[in-house]
């Protein structure tokens, strides 16, 4: 059995997720989705910790039952080499149900305990695809609280070289599609839609600011705007318009990010460009980095869309790497909100 073996908890929203990875490949990856956000139109954080500790006891056994799937020596709970858990950032109410179970199996077992920043896992979440980027490599990360450009010099040297200075992507786009009345969550939805439109049918806001930082507020307001004056005339405007819509939104937003991230590969030299969060998943955005990069001759690497959003298995591949380098916690780690690193 190679090693180290190591269960990985991630609970810092509304997914309840554990892992199980042996010697830097994982073996399972389970994820318990919350529905019941759905109809509040974003996520409750009380419910999502009721959720959490709903889910978690099933969620950690289907993680070794999966792995063991594959392996002919199998795994009990006593072959664990360490606990990793989501310290930070994330709703405090949902870290602290997986802090707080990690730390109790780490207790029980006596095993070390291995807390991981949760932006710094969506970014080596790259490394659990084939092939895998070298170092140093580029990384637009970008989810539904945070927008980053990081310059991963090795994997626990990660350096934060550009972020938004107030929305983040992910949001922008769940706040516009919430104003054009489509349900939550609204950014997958934008992308279905964004397929069957015309992405220069109508123009949106895309807020420029200095250096490699992001800015996506005006934006929001530009469409809030949008859909006043054209409504005002049409009643039925958005319903007419809606794939037209979506793909102009989709664009500006697409725009926005690659225009930093290009700014980025001119200035730190570096060609090798990864894709990381949950809005990696977005269609747009993908063929957008592929045709940038096969224009520009960058190496691009996007990772399988189950790593995308979040899920246990980024965070075992970035424990896995702590573990080498003995990066452990006591029991009296504290899980944090805030995204500091």
């Amino acid at each position: 059995m190679q090693s180290p073996v190591i269960l990985a908890i991630e609970s810092s929203c509304d997914e309840t997720s554990a892992s199980i990875i042996v010697g830097g490949n994982v073996l399972s990856n389970v994820i318990a989705f919350q529905e019941v956000h759905a109809a509040y139109g974003g996520v409750v954080p009380e419910l999502a910790s009721r959720a959490h500790m709903e889910n978690i006891i099933p969620v950690v056994e289907k993680s070794l039952a999966v792995a063991n799937e594959s392996l002919e020596i199998k795994l009990s709970w006593q072959s664990i080499d360490a606990i990793a858990f989501t310290e930070a950032p994330g709703l405090i109410g949902s870290l602290l149900v997986g802090a707080q179970f990690a730390k109790s199996l780490a207790l029980a077992w006596n095993k070390p305990l291995i807390a991981v920043h949760h932006m710094q896992a969506h970014v080596l979440a790259n490394l659990l695809q084939d092939p895998a980027p070298d170092f140093p490599f580029l990384c637009l990360t970008v989810s539904g609280g945070h927008t980053q450009l990081v310059l991963a010099h090795t994997p626990l040297h990660l350096e934060v070289i550009g972020e938004t200075i107030d929305d983040a992507a992910g949001e922008a786009f769940d706040k516009a599609a919430k104003m054009l009345g489509l349900p939550y969550p609204g950014g997958p939805l934008i992308d279905r839609y964004a397929a069957d439109g015309n992405p220069k049918a109508f123009q949106f806001a895309q807020p420029q600011v200095p250096g490699l930082n992001f800015s996506f507020s005006g934006l929001k307001t530009s469409v809030l705007y949008f859909i006043r004056d054209h409504q005002a005339n049409d009643p039925n405007f958005l319903e007419n318009n809606m794939a037209d819509i979506c793909a102009s939104l989709q664009h500006a937003i697409v725009s926005v990010l690659m225009r930093q991230l290009k700014k980025a590969v001119k200035e730190t030299g570096i060609q090798r460009v990864c894709l990381a969060g949950g809005v990696s998943a977005n269609r747009g955005l993908r063929a957008a980095l592929l045709e940038t990069g096969k224009k520009l001759k960058w190496q691009t690497f996007v990772p399988p869309f189950d790593y995308c959003t979040d899920n246990a298995g980024m965070i075992a591949i970035t424990a896995h790497h702590k573990f080498l380098a003995k990066e452990f916690v006591g029991l009296n780690a504290c899980p944090s909100a805030r995204a500091g690193w």
